[in-house]
C-alpha cells in the first residue's frame, strides 16, 4: 500500500500538486489519469521521489517516504520496478543485458542466478529466447515486454508504469495491460500506472484518479467513470475518446 497524504508541490509560486492525498491499495491496478500539465506527471514522480514535495506524506506501507535518508529510501527503492515512457531500453545492451541490469546494481547474486531470474522474467512476459537480440530487433509490444521483465527482476512490492501503451497501436496496448495486471495480481504488487490512454482505464482501472488543475478531481472505478457527473472527467473522457477514433482513422 502507498499512501499519499495533502501534499504540495509548487513551481515558481504556481501550485502543480494542491493538497493531492489518495491511496493506492496493494495487488490493484491503480492508474492516474489527467490531461498533460495537470499534474498526474509531478504526482507519479513526487512518489518515487524523483521530485522533492513542499509539504505532506508520502507512505510506504508504515514508512514516512518523505522523512527518510538516501540509504533508508534507497531500501525502498530495491523494491520498486518501473517501466518508463517509450520503454527505455538501453541500446547498447543486448535483451539479456537489459534485464539483468537492475540485478547487476542491487544484488550479489551469482551470474547463474541473475540468468536463472531474467530467463523467469523474459518467460513470464512471453519473450522466452530473445536474449540476444538488441533493442532495434524489436517491435514496440516486444520492447515493452522487455521492459516490463526489467521492471520484476527485482521481485518488487511497487510496481510504476509511466504511460505503458505509449506508442503502441490499440490492440498491442490492450495485450500489454492485461499483462501488467495478471502481474500485479500474481505478485500482489502495489501498482500505479499513470496514463491518458482510457482503454487502459477501461481495462485495468480497479481504482482511478482523476488530477484536473493540479487537485485530486475524482476517485473511482472503472465501472464508476462511465456514469459521473463531474463535469471536468466527462470532458476529459470526451475528448480522450475522440482523440483516439479520430487517430485510428
Amino acid at each position: 500500500m502507498i499512501e499519499v497524504k495533502h501534499i504540495y508541490k509548487s513551481y515558481e509560486e504556481s501550485f502543480v500538486l494542491n493538497d493531492v492525498s489518495v491511496r493506492f491499495d496493494q495487488g490493484k491496478c491503480n492508474l492516474i489519469i489527467g490531461r498533460s500539465g495537470s499534474g498526474k506527471t509531478v504526482l507519479l514522480k513526487s512518489i518515487v521521489g524523483l521530485i522533492e514535495v513542499d509539504e505532506g506524506e508520502i507512505w510506504y506501507d508504515t514508512l514516512n517516504f518523505c522523512h527518510m535518508g538516501i540509504s533508508a529510501r534507497q531500501e525502498i527503492r530495491k523494491e520498486m520496478g518501473m517501466l518508463f515512457q517509450g520503454a527505455a531500453l538501453f541500446d547498447s545492451l543486448s535483451v539479456e543485458e537489459n534485464v539483468m541490469f537492475p540485478l547487476n546494481m542491487l544484488t550479489s547474486q551469482s551470474r547463474g542466478e541473475k540468468l536463472d531470474r531474467v530467463n523467469f522474467c523474459l518467460e513470464r512476459v512471453k519473450v522466452a529466447g530473445s536474449n540476444a537480440l538488441y533493442p532495434s530487433e524489436l517491435s514496440g509490444g516486444m520492447k515493452k515486454r522487455v521492459a516490463i521483465a526489467r521492471a520484476i527482476a527485482l521481485n518488487p512490492r511497487y510496481l510504476f508504469c509511466d504511460e505503458p501503451n505509449s506508442g503502441l497501436d490499440p490492440e498491442t496496448g490492450i495485450v500489454i495491460d492485461n499483462l501488467i495486471r495478471e502481474l500485479t495480481e500474481e505478485f500482489n504488487m502495489t501498482t500505479i500506472v499513470n496514463s491518458h490512454d482510457m482503454n487502459s482505464v477501461l481495462e485495468i482501472g480497479d481504482n482511478v484518479v482523476f488530477i484536473y488543475k493540479g487537485c485530486k478531481c475524482w476517485e473511482g472505478t472503472r465501472q464508476e467513470i462511465l456514469h459521473t457527473d463531474n463535469e471536468a472527467l466527462n470532458n476529459f473522457v470526451f475528448a480522450t475518446n475522440m482523440a483516439r477514433q479520430i487517430k485510428q482513422k
